[in-house]
């Protein structure tokens, strides 16, 4: 009889589990159905001012007497009062994050974020880029650059602070704009192209593979990874890679004519206090520091371009991003 008992414990636990799932189930597919349908590509908008100001708030609080507090909120609410009633319009300073991979894949929020101030923006308005990029593919950090050099077109200030690395294709964004802040240890420069593949020609051909390639143009292909590579193929390799070397430089010389692209333009990177001495950044500031005294007399935007994934892609790039902190 326990047994017995036992054993329809056990059935009926399994079968809630089952029931409990399929629901979940149903449930989420409700949601993600939901969600898709109202889900869409916008712009996120934050007064970073309040943001500064209730930080303020709370360790005045916790660090103030009572009375002292209320009374810094009272002049505080006159002033603001004072500024309403005279209508007064501060010029806005407007906060980017571009965060860089190796294909620089936040480019397409980039050019969305950008195509709105240029329709906003307005006289003395300004742009703070805050980068992270290490560098990565010629062709999308090129674009990426391109971006940005719409904000100088149109008259926009723009300022890149470097809080910790804007290197190769990252310092190709960098040199764009008017103003490069960098943090005393953050890494710059890195001006130079490089490519590398592994050749396995000889691993087939101990194991007797043939491996055929056929182009119509002498230089379609230069080095393949499973094709007998020519010295002919290295040299035209090296010769485009040069040519982009030539670019890279050309351009940076277009908005800092004054660097010395002999010295810098080696490949090699330097900290921010090396970078500033050469001529690559025009001062030592993190961030945060340039965004206290801006907001002093500027009203700070914080401005992002959610793109709207379905759910398994939110869970595919919760996967990977978990991935790459292990890995750090």
């Amino acid at each position: 009889m326990t047994a017995a008992l036992i054993d329809y414990g056990l059935f009926l636990a399994k079968t809630l589990t089952l029931l409990l799932g399929i629901g979940l189930l149903v449930v989420l597919a409700v949601r993600a159905r939901k969600s898709d349908q109202a889900g869409a590509d916008h712009l996120e908008v934050t007064h970073l001012n309040d943001h500064y100001r209730d930080l303020a708030h709370q360790l005045r609080q916790a660090s103030r007497p009572d009375k002292a507090y209320q009374r810094s909120l009272k002049a505080e609410r006159k002033a603001d009062k004072a500024r309403a009633k005279a209508q007064e319009e501060r010029a806005r300073l407007f906060v980017v994050d571009f965060q860089g991979d190796i294909k620089a894949t936040e480019s397409a929020a980039l050019r969305e974020i950008i195509s709105a101030l240029l329709l906003e923006a307005q006289a003395g308005d300004q742009v703070l880029l805050r980068l992270e990029n290490a560098g990565g593919l010629v062709t999308e950090h090129g674009l990426a650059a391109s971006q940005l050099t719409r904000l100088r077109a149109k008259g926009l200030r723009l300022t890149v602070a470097v809080d910790k690395v804007a290197a190769s294709g990252g310092y190709l964004m960098a040199v764009v704009a008017d103003q490069i802040i960098a943090a005393p240890f953050a890494v710059v420069g890195s001006i130079g192209v490089v490519a590398q593949l592994p050749n396995f020609h000889r691993v087939l051909e101990r194991h007797g593979v043939d491996y055929e390639l056929h182009t119509a143009g002498d230089y379609k292909r230069t080095l393949t990874l499973f094709g007998e590579n020519t010295d002919a193929g290295r040299e035209k390799l090296r010769q485009q890679l040069e040519d982009t070397h030539g670019l890279f430089k050309d351009f940076i010389h277009e908005f800092r004519p004054g660097l010395d692209l002999d010295r810098v333009a080696t490949g090699e990177y330097w900290h921010g206090t090396q970078a500033l001495a050469l001529g690559l950044i025009d001062a030592i500031q993190t961030s945060d520091d340039f965004l206290l005294a801006a907001a002093e007399q500027t009203d700070l935007y914080q401005v992002s371009y959610a793109v709207h994934k379905r759910p398994l892609e939110r869970l595919l790039a919760a996967m990977t991003q978990a991935a790459r902190q292990r890995l750090l």
